[in-house]
């Protein structure tokens, strides 16, 4: 019996073994995420009246400089778009602004007591129902009348049926599918500060225009700061900020706004 516990137990051991590793692979990872945040993270964050960026640098591991002293103040309400061609670095400002980019060095201040929200290209979305989905991070009680009403403001009226539904809706849904939920967390969640990197990307130019039109309908007091390609972006910005790469930055007032 006890020589055949081996034979007898392998799935179990082999399970346990796969479940140890990843345990341990995660534990170094971030072990090297503690080391590179106090090698290279030296952004001084505080609490402030708005958005302050001061005198803030974003580069890469290889030490390439994406953004150089950068200075930049948006105020509750305003609308500024980030713009740029690829690599020059317009993600990763946003991502040093949120903290969670560690080459990066200057000062970031943001009220601290105002919800903010981030709605990156291709969203998070945990496992639950769709109702857990659409109150996702800052959760809160909301009534299934509420819940109908905004998916038919982000045109998703065919998921009403099942708001609680439990699946792995990452799966489910479409890009363009889950960056319209995001939206609708936004109407939901009435962020101060709402901070979209290419969260229309996959959408096409018209759906696109209609969600920030209801965005900008229903948030006015939203401050947004969008990264994005597209013209089309310049009718719902007041300013825009453009990237050009080598740590090369220009800011520009825009000549109209949408909403």
């Amino acid at each position: 019996g006890a020589l055949s516990f081996v034979v007898s137990s392998y799935t179990g051991l082999a399970s346990w073994h796969a479940v140890v590793d990843r345990l341990r692979y995660f534990g170094q990872a971030m072990d090297r995420i503690k080391v590179t945040r106090k090698e290279h993270w030296k952004v001084t964050r505080s609490d402030g009246p708005e958005l302050r960026v001061s005198a803030l640098d974003v580069g890469l591991p290889d030490g390439r400089v994406l953004v150089r002293d950068l200075h930049l103040k948006v105020e509750r309400g305003e609308r500024l778009l980030v713009t740029g061609p690829s690599g020059c670095g317009k993600s990763t400002l946003v991502r040093a602004i949120a903290g969670i980019w560690p080459y990066a060095e200057g000062e970031v201040a943001i009220p601290a007591r105002d919800r903010v929200l981030f709605l990156p290209q291709r969203p998070y979305l945990p496992l639950g129902t769709l109702e857990d989905v659409l109150v996702y991070p800052y959760g809160g009680p909301v009534s299934a009348a509420d819940l109908d009403q905004l998916l038919v403001d982000v045109h998703l009226p065919q998921l009403r049926p099942a708001l609680g539904d439990d699946r792995m809706w990452s799966h489910v849904l479409s890009l363009g599918e889950q960056q319209r939920v995001a939206f609708a967390r936004a109407l939901l969640q009435r962020p101060a500060w709402l901070f979209m990197d290419e969260a229309t990307a996959a959408l096409d130019e018209p759906s696109e225009a209609e969600l920030y039109r209801v965005l900008l309908a229903r948030l006015p007091r939203t401050a947004i700061v969008s990264v994005g390609h597209r013209s089309s972006l310049l009718g719902f910005h007041e300013r825009r900020l453009e990237l050009s790469g080598a740590g090369h930055w220009r800011e520009a007032a825009l000549d109209r706004a949408a909403g």
